[in-house]
């Protein structure tokens, strides 16, 4: 009988370690595959290219001017150009290309973040994660020099 109340007693106790150990695996995992770490000096720029099916497209950012904590980053992908303003400690501190056109998969599109991290004033260099989402394995991002 003793036993049998030992088992039972335990039970919960298992119960909430399992519970805390699926929550910190889930709280851990990473929506990306991929995470590149990049430091750029004012106008170097880098790229990328993004592979998939048979296609080849060039993916290129640099960013040209920081004042007032605001970084003015130049984009480009298959042709496309844009311009962002990211800031450190705000909303705004990443911009997302999408690596491919919606179609069928238009809800999981695998899609390229890039955010900024950090400006260090001494050097001169804006540090940046590119973070790449493809669930489905589909895009080989190759860094050109």
């Amino acid at each position: 009988m003793t036993l049998f109340l030992k088992a039972n007693s335990l039970k919960p106790f298992l119960q909430v370690i399992l519970i805390v150990t699926l929550f910190l695996s889930v709280a851990n995992a990473s929506d990306f595959r991929e995470i590149i770490k990049i430091s750029l000096k004012k106008d170097e720029q880098k790229k990328f290219l993004v592979k998939y099916n048979a296609s080849e497209r060039l993916f290129k950012f640099r960013w040209t001017l920081y004042k007032n904590n605001g970084l003015v980053v130049f984009r480009s992908y298959d042709k496309h150009v844009a311009q962002n303003i990211l800031y450190l400690n705000h909303k705004n501190q990443s911009f997302r290309v999408e690596l491919k056109s919606r179609g069928a998969d238009f809800y999981n599109v695998p899609y390229v973040l890039v955010k900024f991290k950090e400006f260090d004033y001494e050097k001169r260099e804006a540090k940046f994660d590119l973070l790449l989402s493809d669930d489905k394995m589909q895009i080989i991002l190759e860094e050109l020099k």
